[in-house]
């Protein structure tokens, strides 16, 4: 404690005295700063400095370290054993009014994280919502008089704390407290204890509060020293109908916030896969981690009251494209030196290795472990969200609104203009917030996207934008609605080089882009799909309207014309499932010729791997076909694709695509279609062996079958199961041509209830093979 030589005024103790202040004694610095407790006048410590032994110094009665900077005309009087002249030391210890300590009632299975829904947060700091109260004891010096005595509370988060800016809060007493705002009041007290009930405000900035007590006895005014242990987390609250993230339903609150599992989608649409994923947002460190996020984002913390804001922040930061944030993207099929984004299974691992190491990108991801590490960080700050999948998502370069196709006059790609392409299928995320910036219907579900395609605002990230916005075309309105719109209903317009250099529409496709919108379903593991929140069902003339209306704010507005007469279709279709990895594609193609007419064709046709962005890697077969079509006669061909023809080019995800075109004699008709596909892999089948049972050790069995002809190489398993097994990688080595192999791991679950056990596979010449197995555990 310190005590100013010259008298300090009781009335200027609202705050914390300014740090030039503290030491304007004129001592040296070492003198200047008295250790906590240190108790007497000055003379009184010169004395004890000089002969210890017989002046000893006298208990400080467990009190909290705290800073009295107030006293009367006679000086400063530092602690509550302190001498004043002309006063009883006992009367004066009535009279000064100091914390000796803090109690916030902060453990996971308290009242205050029940309340709050925050019980399951692995953190040894209270974790609370906005706009809503909970409760606090605070041990004084002595018994504390309402009439007389003054106490208020201070927070404070961010670098530069401001009491304008919500960064620095006041937190006053009050009699009754009310809805809106920072308030406290007392609702029992026993001897020199004080129970307050605190309530905050549905609009405050979330983030790590920096917890003080400030009291004031009429003769001096003290500041408890702030403890680390004390910071408060605090969070959005779509429990609280005043925030702005509020969601009024509680099986969905459930899912959107408190569920730490889901499942992302992934492949083509003829043949969606699934694949389970930990969010973990309340595991030991999460919380942490994702503060840290908004930290090094470098944005004011006085903007983190605003979900709008928070999302787009966090959309940036999960990228590292130009900010350094969590996870680095890589589509090269070369992972060397990081982990090949098929092998996560969840967001723990990248999120802590990220943390721990001082902000490092993790590597790598791909959209799926963007979007889920996305829905990690939104959930575990209270805003609700999911992670969704659109199959056939076009992936706009121009602000064109459009998927453009450029060929040359022998209708052969022009691969340096074709920047444009589909994805067979792209993750991002979903959040829940109302939004005042936008006019009134446009809350909601917003589309956030954390994938690094284009920038916004010359930052890789995408979003919020509003499906309500994206559903009627409504581009103009915030934020990058043109870039979703695109993504979900764009038609696909093919471009002919003409013999003066110009080019000229020659096909329009108008049902390609954004099918089977997909996302975990609400208290179960089934697929929901959700197309019809990102745009009217193809065909129906509000569809159309909403495509003119977004297309008319886009740089090729005049696209679009009366559509082409038509007399001949084209369509691709593949059986079942569709082709396994290790075999023969098989497709059917079907012409259809409706006109009364003959017609012929030349069809050709070109299959290349790809990535599943849509970025061809190589062409592995060209054709030409002459096609005679007689009046209204329906023809079928069957197509094949050799293993051997493939088998060297594979990249992640397994993906080709079949690209048609043709011209129809003598009408001039073009048709054109890209039709994608992927191999279909393996899952690893997970096998529980006995009884799981909380602190005791288990075995599972992973079994897997090799569907190709040739040997695996190097080989790694990684299993993860949250309350099972930390992530672990099993290097497993060599797997032979259609060999099957079984692998026993022991386990010791740590909590009890139904959880999940995910395995994945990786290997150069095989990914995307993974499984995941139900294991119930008892308590012990």
């Amino acid at each position: 404690m310190r005590v100013p030589l010259e008298p300090v005024l009781p009335d200027l103790g609202r705050f914390p005295p300014a740090p030039e202040r503290e030491g304007a004694s004129g001592r040296g610095e070492e003198e200047a700063q008295e250790k906590p407790g240190e108790e007497g006048n000055a003379c009184g410590r010169w004395l004890r400095r000089v002969c210890p032994c017989c002046c000893p110094r006298p208990s400080d009665n467990d009190a909290t370290d705290v800073l009295i900077v107030g006293g009367d005309e006679t000086g400063g009087i530092e602690g509550p054993n302190a001498e004043k002249p002309g006063t009883d030391s006992s009367e004066l210890h009535d009279v000064l009014l100091t914390v000796k300590s803090i109690d916030l009632m902060k453990s996971q299975s308290g009242a205050n994280r029940r309340e709050h829904h925050t019980d399951r947060f692995q953190s040894e700091n209270l974790v609370i919502r906005r706009g809503q109260t909970f409760q606090m004891w605070i041990t004084l010096s002595r018994p504390f008089r309402q009439d007389a005595d003054k106490l208020h509370l201070e927070l404070k988060t961010g670098k530069l704390p401001t009491v304008a800016k919500g960064t620095h809060v006041i937190v006053p007493l009050v009699e009754e407290l009310a809805d809106d705002r920072w308030e406290a009041t007392v609702v029992k007290q026993v001897d020199e204890k004080i129970m307050l009930s605190v309530n905050s405000s549905p609009t405050a900035a979330i983030g790590r509060y920096r917890l003080t007590v400030e009291t004031n006895s009429g003769n001096g005014v003290g500041v408890s020293k702030h403890d680390a242990a004390n910071d408060v987390f605090l969070l959005f609250n779509p429990w609280c109908e005043d925030d702005s993230v509020f969601m009024d339903s509680e099986s969905e609150r459930q899912e959107y916030v408190l569920n730490d599992i889901g499942r992302i989608y992934y492949g083509t649409q003829n043949q969606i896969g699934v694949r389970t994923w930990s969010y973990g947002q309340f595991n030991g460190g999460i919380l942490a981690a994702c503060v840290y996020l908004l930290e090094k984002s470098g944005t004011p913390a006085s903007g983190w009251s605003d979900p709008v804001n928070v999302v787009r922040v966090i959309s940036a930061m999960i990228n590292s494209s130009d900010d350094g944030g969590v996870v680095m993207g890589n589509w090269s099929g070369d992972y060397a030196g990081g982990t090949s984004p098929t092998v996560w299974s969840g967001s723990v691992e990248i999120l802590k290795q990220y943390h721990d190491g001082g902000g490092a990108p993790v590597r790598f991801g791909q959209c799926w472990v963007f979007a889920g590490v996305f829905t990690t960080v939104l959930r575990c700050f209270g805003i609700p969200s999911r992670t969704v999948t659109n199959f056939s998502s076009a992936h706009d370069t121009d602000v064109s609104l459009t998927t453009d196709v450029y060929l040359d006059e022998s209708l052969d790609p022009i691969d340096e203009l074709n920047r444009d392409s589909i994805w067979n299928f792209h993750v991002w995320n979903d959040c829940w917030m109302a939004r005042p910036d936008l006019p009134p219907g446009n809350g909601g579900w917003q589309a956030v996207d954390s994938t690094p395609q284009e920038t916004s605002q010359g930052t890789y990230r995408c979003g919020p934008a509003s499906l309500a916005a994206v559903r009627n075309g409504q581009v103009f309105l915030k934020h990058d609605s043109p870039f979703v719109f695109a993504e979900v209903n764009s038609d696909k317009i093919y471009w002919q080089r003409k013999a003066n250099g110009t080019f000229g529409q020659i096909y329009s496709e108008k049902n390609l882009v954004g099918h089977f919108i997909s996302t975990k379903a609400v208290g179960s593991d089934e697929r929901h799909d959700i197309t019809h929140l990102y745009k009217h069902a193809e065909g129906l003339e509000e569809e159309r309207i909403a495509v003119e209306t977004a297309c008319s704010y886009g740089s090729k507005a005049e696209a679009f014309s009366s559509p082409l007469a038509q007399d001949v279709s084209l369509e691709v279709t593949m059986d079942g499932d569709g082709p396994r990895m290790g075999g023969d594609a098989d497709l059917s193609i079907t012409l259809r010729n409706s006109s009364s007419e003959p017609r012929t064709l030349v069809l050709h046709s070109a299959a290349a791997v790809m990535y599943y962005t849509g970025v061809l890697k190589a062409t592995v077969r060209k054709d030409v076909l002459d096609v005679e079509l007689q009046p209204s006669e329906v023809k079928s061909l069957e197509w094949s694709l050799d293993y051997q023809l493939y088998r060297d080019q594979l990249v992640d995800q397994a993906a080709l695509m079949l690209t048609l075109s043709g011209r129809v004699k003598p009408t001039q008709q073009v048709l054109a279609t890209q039709f994608s596909f992927r191999l279909r892999t393996p899952d690893l089948v997970i096998t529980p062996v006995g009884a799981a049972t909380v602190g005791e050790k288990m075995a599972v069995t992973i079994s897997f079958t090799n569907p190709l002809p040739q040997v695996l190489k190097a080989v790694i398993f990684h299993v993860e199961g949250l309350g099972l097994v930390p992530a672990r990688k099993i290097r497993y080595g060599d797997i032979g041509s259609h060999a099957s192999v079984s692998l026993t791991e022991q386990i010791v679950p740590s909590l009890p209830g139904t959880r999940k056990l995910m395995a994945s596979l990786d290997c150069r010449q095989l990914t995307q093979v993974h499984g995941v197995a139900d294991i119930t555990v008892l308590q012990k």
